[in-house]
């Protein structure tokens, strides 16, 4: 079978097992583009039968699955979005914008475009992403003031986004061909995953632990340890709502476990599979916005 027969059948499942963007962006991992046609089929069983399997395989398939749920929601997507920033005093501080993304392969490829519409001191600023799953991703970030296309470095992806508790990295997905995965346990309901990158020197933390809700492959919740091993950062979802028959993340929540200030992510009109052309992800809409696929 060729490998684009392949993605057709992948087609089948992300469409089931779904979720929009980038939120669940810690625990996501995937499988080379040049997948076996086994390998493919493995990802469809449901549910995964980690008995029948060696544990290598069994935890690829799960983070393929997963993967598919957290990044890959139908062929396009957009959102509005609303980021409440609250400080270790209690502060706030909020954050509007409108996401565009367009897949360029199913557990391949994205691009992604980040329109601030609030507070004015960010408004008109946008981040364009490139996903790319075999070498960095390239990230930019248009600083309207200054009529400026910055690029950030693949050394500065896990900084603060905006002033939020999200990295560039949460939003546009960390590669799960940084990590490595091994399956901790499982019960009815939950697959619990550690996660520990091939270089420790790039990142921040020592491992990360995920539950991944076996029902809709959802990544629930992804603790982050020190090398310590005391717990530091944590996401959570806190809403999954169904949109167009696709389980949907529409409110999560990141937390430094350090002095207990978060940042709140808040999704509304959500919309799949609205043909978004491919000529709206250059810098030309960075400082020209698509307006019709904005309103």
């Amino acid at each position: 079978m060729s490998i684009k027969l392949s993605y057709k059948m992948i087609k089948a499942i992300k469409h089931s097992h779904s979720l929009w963007l980038t939120l669940s962006l810690f625990l996501a991992c995937q499988s080379h583009l040049h997948a076996e046609e086994s390998t493919i089929s493995a990802i469809k069983t449901t549910p995964i039968n980690i008995t029948n399997k060696t544990e290598n395989l069994a935890v690829k398939n799960i983070i393929d699955r997963a993967n598919l749920a957290s990044y890959y929601a139908g062929e396009d997507g957009s959102a509005e979005a609303r980021m409440i920033i609250v400080d270790e005093n209690g502060n706030r501080q909020m954050r509007q914008f409108t996401i565009l993304r367009k897949d360029v392969q199913d557990l391949g490829d994205q691009t992604m475009l980040v329109f601030f519409s609030k507070p004015s001191n960010v408004k008109d600023t946008v981040f364009r992403v490139e996903k790319q799953l075999q070498s960095d991703d390239n990230r930019w970030l248009f600083l309207p003031a200054l009529d400026l296309v910055k690029r950030i470095s693949a050394g500065d992806k896990r900084t603060s986004f905006v002033g939020s508790h999200f990295y560039y990295e949460d939003v546009s997905g960390r590669n799960p061909n940084e990590d490595n995965f091994s399956l901790d346990s499982e019960d009815g309901s939950t697959y619990t995953i550690t996660a520990s990158p091939k270089d420790p020197q790039s990142v921040e933390f020592n491992h990360y632990v995920v539950t991944i809700d076996k029902q809709n492959s959802l990544p629930i919740e992804t603790t982050y340890y020190d090398h310590n091993d005391r717990a530091i950062r944590k996401m959570t979802v806190l809403q999954v709502q169904e949109i167009d028959g696709i389980a949907t993340v529409v409110k999560s929540r990141i937390t430094n476990l350090n002095n207990n200030s978060y940042t709140e992510m808040q999704f509304r009109n959500v919309k799949y599979n609205l043909g978004l052309p491919d000529s709206i992800f250059s810098e030309r809409s960075m400082r020209t916005p698509p307006k019709a696929w904005l309103d």
